[in-house]
């Protein structure tokens, strides 16, 4: 699962651009980004911007009726909004760190999430909507089942690629097989997870001071 995320200027995410040879000014931080919002995507060797909750092209209109803004691993070949990007129209969706909500003392509380680098490199869909005057650029994450150490979390994580497996999951000429193991629900690096500012909740709180830790932060080791 990932409903929320941030994205600021840190090494680690100039260097993935540079990775992947897109030249690109980094736009400026974003904090609590959420569903609908327009997202940095990395695509066909390029960076857009795109609404984050899919749009498929066959779509009638622009709604949010249906959950699209996450695609299960699972269903990817077999979804009928999901099949045809997982076939050809898969991208990239860079983020500093993703939020979870995870149950304490009778509350929700957001705990942040990120790795060594702060910069984790999130597999993605999109697709273009010709419904209207402009082509929408529209994307989905891709989330798994959790490993087990993120369970206490939440029971889903995002798809988060190794440096070896963004290239290949960008090449668009070839498949990916639904079992292949980039979809795999396992720890693939170290995640570094803190709690913060119950604030946070309301996707219009975008103070980055919110997102400081206000208690000890845990290490989930692959």
């Amino acid at each position: 699962m990932c409903g929320r995320f941030n994205i600021t200027h840190l090494p680690g995410l100039q260097g993935l651009l540079d990775e992947l040879n897109i030249g690109l000014t980094l736009p400026e931080p974003r904090y609590n980004v959420a569903p609908t919002e327009d997202v940095l995507l990395l695509h066909e060797g390029h960076a857009d911007f795109a609404r984050w909750w899919l749009v498929p092209s066959w779509a009638k209109e622009v709604d949010t009726k249906y959950s699209m803004f996450n695609a299960r691993a699972e269903s990817l070949a077999s979804s009928p909004g999901f099949r045809k990007p997982f076939r050809s129209q898969r991208g990239i969706v860079p983020m500093s760190n993703f939020i979870e909500w995870r149950a304490e003392s009778g509350q929700k509380q957001p705990w942040v999430i990120t790795n060594d680098e702060q910069t984790i490199a999130v597999a993605a869909l999109w697709d273009v909507w010709h419904g209207a005057e402009a082509p929408l650029l529209s994307c989905t994450l891709v989330t798994t089942q959790a490993a087990d150490a993120f369970r206490p979390w939440h029971n889903r994580m995002p798809v988060m690629l190794t440096q070896q497996e963004r290239a290949r999951w960008l090449d668009n000429t070839q498949s990916i097989d639904p079992n292949d193991p980039i979809l795999a629900p396992v720890l693939k690096y170290n995640l570094t997870l803190y709690p913060v500012s119950k604030a946070v909740g309301r996707s219009t709180e975008k103070d980055p001071e919110l997102f400081e830790p206000i208690n000890d932060s845990v290490i989930l080791r692959a």
